[in-house]
C-alpha cells in the first residue's frame, strides 16, 4: 500500500512538471519569430549595415493628421440663372480651366425671347427719347400743356427703365448688349469660367435641362491651397501662429511639405479637438484639396535618441528595429518614432541602453524580408 501511495505522488509531480514546461516552450517559439539569422553572404550581398543610435538634437513636435483644402475664395459654385436645356459640355472632372473659357453651352427658347424684348423696348426708347425732347420745346413756348408733358416724360422714364432691366438680365445670360441686334438674336448662351483653375465636380450632360437651383460645375484654383489640421485639447494650448509644419502623404514620406501655422480655432468640437489652419510655403504641384497629410507640428529643440530612416522598417501597423543579438542574429524589437529631419528619425524612448545596442542601420528592410519568408516556411 505504501509503494502504491509513492508511485502516485510520483505521477503527480511528473505531470505538473510537464504542464510548466509546455508554456515556457511555447514562449520560446513566439521569441523566435522575432529573430532572424542572417549568412555574412547575405548580408553582403543586401548591403546590410550595422551600428549604433546616436543623440542628436532635434526639434520636439506634436504629431497630427490634417486634410488638404482650399479657401472659400478658391472655389466656385456654378450655376445658371435661367432654366435651360444643355447643348454642349465636353469637361471632365479633374480638367485644367481658364478665366473666361466656356465651360458649356445652353438654349431655351426664354433666351430668344428676351433678346427680342431688349431690341424692342430699346427701339421704343429711342422714339420716346425723341417724342420727349419735342414736348419739352412745345412745353417750353406754351404751344402744349403740362399735362401732355409730364405724360410723355413718365412715359419716357419708365422705358429707360425696362431697357437697364432687360439689359441686366441680359447680362446676367453672359450676352452683351453692345453688340445685339436683330441679325445675331441667338437661341443659345455660353457659359463661361469665372476663375483659372480645375474642375472639380461636374453634374451636366448633352441635353439634360437645368434649373436655376442646379449645381453644374465646381472649380477650384488651386494657387493659395492650406493645410487644416485636427489637434486634441491636450495639445492645444501649445500651439500657436508662426511654428513651423512639416506635411507628408501616407504614402509617400520621403516628399516633405512645408508651411506654417496661420490660425487656431478658438472652439472644440464634439471629439475635444479643434481645427488649426497651415500656410504651405513652396510649390505644392502634387497636392490636390481633400488629400489627407500627417504632420508634425515643431514646438522647441531638444536631445533625442535618433536612428537613419533606413533603420526603421513598418510591419502591419507597427515600426521596429533589428538590434544585434549574435554576430548573425538580429531581432525585431518594436519602438515609436518621433519628428523626422535630415534622414534621421527620433526614437521616443527613455532607455539609456539602447545608445550601447548595435543595430541594422542600413537596409532593415532585407532583414524583415528575410524573417517574413522564415515565418511562411515554418
Amino acid at each position: 500500500m505504501k509503494r502504491l501511495f509513492t508511485y502516485s505522488i510520483f505521477l503527480f509531480l511528473s505531470a505538473c512538471s510537464a504542464k510548466t514546461e509546455q508554456p515556457a516552450a511555447a514562449g520560446a517559439e513566439e521569441e523566435a519569430t522575432n529573430i532572424v539569422t542572417l549568412t555574412p553572404d547575405q548580408i553582403k550581398t543586401a548591403g546590410i549595415r550595422t551600428g549604433k543610435p546616436a543623440q542628436q538634437n532635434m526639434e520636439a513636435a506634436i504629431r497630427v493628421n490634417g486634410v488638404v483644402e482650399a479657401p472659400p475664395e478658391n472655389k466656385v459654385t456654378i450655376s445658371f440663372p435661367y432654366g435651360g436645356y444643355i447643348a454642349k459640355a465636353e469637361l471632365l472632372p479633374g480638367m485644367q480651366v481658364r478665366k473666361g473659357q466656356v465651360l458649356a453651352v445652353l438654349q431655351d427658347p426664354q433666351f430668344v425671347q428676351l433678346q427680342q424684348d431688349y431690341l424692342m423696348a430699346r427701339s421704343k426708347l429711342l422714339f420716346l427719347e425723341k417724342e420727349y425732347e419735342r414736348q419739352r420745346a412745345l412745353n417750353a413756348s406754351k404751344t402744349t400743356s403740362d399735362k401732355v408733358f409730364e405724360q410723355t416724360a413718365s412715359e419716357y422714364r419708365a422705358e429707360r427703365i425696362m431697357v437697364q432691366a432687360l439689359k441686366e438680365k441680359l447680362l446676367l445670360l453672359g450676352i452683351n448688349t453692345n453688340t445685339l441686334s436683330e441679325g445675331t438674336i441667338s437661341r443659345t448662351v455660353n457659359l463661361y469660367a469665372p476663375i483659372s483653375g480645375y474642375v472639380s465636380v461636374v453634374n451636366v450632360n448633352r441635353g439634360k435641362y437645368v434649373s436655376p437651383t442646379d449645381v453644374l460645375f465646381e472649380l477650384v484654383d488651386p494657387a493659395d491651397l492650406h493645410l487644416s489640421l485636427t489637434v486634441f485639447e491636450k495639445d492645444l494650448a501649445q500651439i500657436h501662429p508662426g511654428q513651423k509644419v512639416k506635411a507628408w502623404l501616407n504614402g509617400d514620406s520621403a516628399q516633405v511639405y512645408y508651411g506654417s501655422v496661420h490660425y487656431v480655432a478658438k472652439t472644440l468640437d464634439d471629439s475635444r479637438s479643434a481645427l488649426v489652419h497651415c500656410d504651405f510655403t513652396g510649390a505644392i504641384p502634387k497636392l490636390v484639396p481633400g488629400m489627407f497629410l500627417n504632420a508634425d507640428v515643431l514646438i522647441d529643440g531638444r536631445m533625442a535618441t535618433v536612428v537613419p530612416e533606413d533603420a526603421v522598417v513598418r510591419f502591419g501597423a507597427g515600426e521596429y528595429i533589428f538590434t544585434k543579438r549574435s554576430n548573425n542574429s538580429f531581432e525585431m524589437v518594436p519602438v515609436q518614432t518621433g519628428v523626422r529631419e535630415n534622414g534621421m528619425v527620433a526614437l521616443q524612448s527613455q532607455n539609456p541602453a539602447l545608445l550601447q545596442q548595435e543595430i541594422i542601420v542600413k537596409n532593415a528592410y532585407a532583414a524583415l524580408m528575410k524573417l517574413h519568408n522564415k515565418s511562411e516556411e515554418e
